[in-house]
This record gives C-alpha cells, structure tokens and sequence, in this order.
C-alpha cells in the first residue's frame, strides 16, 4: 500500500474535522428546511382557523312567527273572446278568472268596478294570437300583463296576483 503523505498539524485527514466547512453548509440547509417545513405548517393552521373552524354558536331570540294573513279571492265572470288569428276560421279563448287580494276590504273596493276590471280584460284577449299563449311560458306572460292591468284598471287599490282557474283555446 502506498503510504499518505503526512500533513501537517493544523490539516485534517479525511473523515475528520476537515469535513466541517461542508457539514456546516449541510446544517444550513438542514435549518432553511426545518424553517420552510414550520412556515408551512403555520399558514396550514392559520388557513384552517380561518376557513374550516366553525364559528361560535350565539344564542339568538327566536325569530318571531309570521303568522299569515288570510287573503281573498274575486271570481271574475267567465270570458269567452274571439283571439286574433286573421283571415283563417276563428278560434276562441275561453278563461275563468280569479283575483287574489290582501284582504276582504280589497275585495270590497274592487267589486263596484268589476266592469272596468273585464273591459280591460277584454281589450287585451282579443288582440292575442293563439302563438301568443302557447306553453307555460305564454300562460306566465299572459297572467303578468292582466296583473298589471287590473292593478292600473282598480287603482288605488291592488291585487296580488291574477289565478287562472280555467283557459281553453277553440
């Protein structure tokens, strides 16, 4: 075997304290790992505290109860009007109607100008076309324009909703 060459004495031999200025940079390493390692954990824990921890319960009063208000209802007569379909043989639209409204008081006000409520009711039917009520759709346009011209025709008084009870197409 060939022999070492001897150094001198402030030189270590390999395996010793000459390995230090690496250790050194492997413990720096070593130290950023553990600190990016804790970083990590900390915003994992401050994200759960703030996202998924649930939230003290508070007492709260019970909400109060609405109890609802009976409402009432106003048969309009039945309407039969010829729709507008041109040259072609004449189809019919045959509808039963019901208004809802607040209260009996309502009901009382609109009822001395029914008259005024089917005259608006009428106009408005005999310029439909049968394209015009086709499908739940057709129904949902139809039942919002008689709602705002019932509201216009009974001002100030005011209906809720306009309930079909019967419509027909001949």
């Amino acid at each position: 075997m060939a022999k070492k060459p001897k150094k001198a004495e402030g030189e270590a031999e390999d395996g010793e304290e000459g390995e230090a200025p690496a250790e050194g940079g492997g413990k720096k390493k070593l130290i950023m790992m553990g600190g990016a390692a804790v970083l990590v954990l900390a915003l994992g824990g401050g994200g759960w505290f703030f996202f998924l921890r649930k939230k003290p319960q508070q007492v709260a009063a019970p909400a109060p109860v609405e109890v609802a208000k009976p409402v009432a209802f106003v048969d309009l007569p039945d309407m039969t009007v010829n729709l507008s379909v041109g040259q072609d043989r004449p189809q019919y639209l045959r509808v039963k109607v019901a208004l809802e409204v607040s209260d009996t008081k309502v009901a009382d006000q609109i009822k001395p100008i029914m008259p005024r409520v089917v005259d608006a009711f009428q106009l408005y039917l005999r310029e439909m076309r049968p394209s015009d009520i086709e499908g739940s759709a057709g129904i949902f346009r139809l039942r919002d324009e008689l709602t705002r011209r019932v509201n216009t025709a009974v001002h100030p008084a005011r209906v809720n909703a306009v309930l079909f009870r019967e419509i027909v197409v001949q």
